[in-house]
């Protein structure tokens, strides 16, 4: 590796970044920490600093998910007199964490870039949704990060509850590590210590009040970032109002995210097949090579339903995240071709008007 970045490894740097570092010589790498509107907060070996994106990058680069994100690393030239640093590049990334715009947008929304690990937090008391989890590792296996299960506020419901939510993940076949935890009693969060590794990245998504923002207090040992106490239901309340990146004491990153109301799947065929692995499987036992699993006789995936196998709420959740998923990449692609029929029809009429 350059011995030039090694100082960024425990900001996440690894060879594979080495690999597709084309920075010019008066520009210097750094991580970005959050955004906030058209500024940044970046980080390199050295210090944290503000920096704006150039116009030329805007200019190359006009849809939402191209823009810089928290976790993208970025080229950036800033003189030792500058205030804030102008961002000229943005790198590759390894991993994406996105979803589909909230609302009627057909469109994608950056959450989080170059993440190791996605921890998806529920609530044991009121928040616990395996269909919303199957959805959340949809979203994180199709962007190729890891994913990891957190359930917290154990100490709001009874042993047994716990083991029966335990097995509930365990039958819907998630394979993922689940981790519980209580922020009251504190029991489980060593454990969570000890899966954090050094200059490795994660991400905690999950519903608004199931304790993101509580947790990563716990794990710095103080309270940096707002939480508010929880309301009659034992459920906390919305604190986390941007994403940002944080460095914990023994060297992993953090990044905490707002609750998301909204988590719309928007082309992730490969994300639905990683997250549905007994199904796939049971593809190759169907009678027509290309199965759709709904209406085919024969049919590997409904037998095992009709037979107790598998679980009629199992069933029902992939059939209806290929098909959003489907439904939204068909719209995204018929979005896509008006924008660029629209691009040309603009440069068209600049050629015309510039004509003498």
């Amino acid at each position: 590796m350059n011995s030039r970045h090694t100082d960024l490894i425990r900001l996440g740097w690894s060879e594979w970044f080495e690999e597709r570092a084309e920075c010019g010589p008066d520009a210097t790498l750094a991580r970005v920490v959050a955004v906030d509107r058209d500024s940044l907060l970046v980080m390199n070996q050295a210090e944290s600093f503000r920096a704006k994106l150039a116009g030329s990058y805007l200019y190359r680069n006009r849809l939402s998910q191209e823009l810089p994100c928290v976790g993208d690393w970025v080229c950036v030239e800033k003189r030792p007199t500058d205030k804030v640093g102008l961002v000229h590049m943005r790198l590759e990334r390894r991993t994406a964490l996105r979803r589909k715009s909230a609302g009627e947008s057909v469109d994608h929304q950056m959450i989080a870039a170059n993440v190791d690990y996605v921890m998806i937090v529920q609530s044991c008391h009121q928040d616990f949704n395996v269909k919303r989890l199957e959805r959340y590792l949809v979203m994180v296996r199709d962007g190729g990060a890891a994913p990891c299960v957190l359930l917290t506020k154990t100490d709001l419901v009874e042993p047994e509850v716990l083991a029966f939510q335990l097995a509930e993940i365990r039958a819907a076949g998630v394979a993922a590590p689940v981790l519980t935890l209580s922020n009251v009693t504190r029991a489980g969060v060593d454990d969570l210590k000890r899966t954090l590794l050094p200059a490795k990245t994660y991400c905690l998504v999950g519903s608004s009040g199931v304790g993101k923002s509580t947790i990563i207090n716990q794990l710095l040992g103080r309270d940096m970032l707002p939480t508010q106490d929880v309301s009659e239901t034992g459920e906390g309340m919305h604190t986390t109002v941007r994403r940002e990146l944080i460095i914990l004491e023994g060297g992993a990153l953090v990044i905490d995210n707002p609750g998301m109301r909204e988590f719309g799947i928007l082309g992730a065929e490969s994300g639905i097949g990683d997250s549905f692995p007994d199904i796939i499987a049971l593809a190759s036992g169907c009678r027509y090579r290309n199965c759709s699993h709904t209406s085919e006789p024969g049919c590997a995936a409904r037998e095992a339903v009709s037979s107790g196998d598998m679980s009629q709420e199992h069933y029902d959740n992939y059939i209806k995240l290929r098909e959003e998923s489907a439904l939204n990449q068909l719209s995204y692609g018929e979005k896509r071709k008006k924008d660029r029929a629209l691009g040309r029809y603009i440069k068209s009429a600049k050629k015309d008007l510039e004509k003498p």
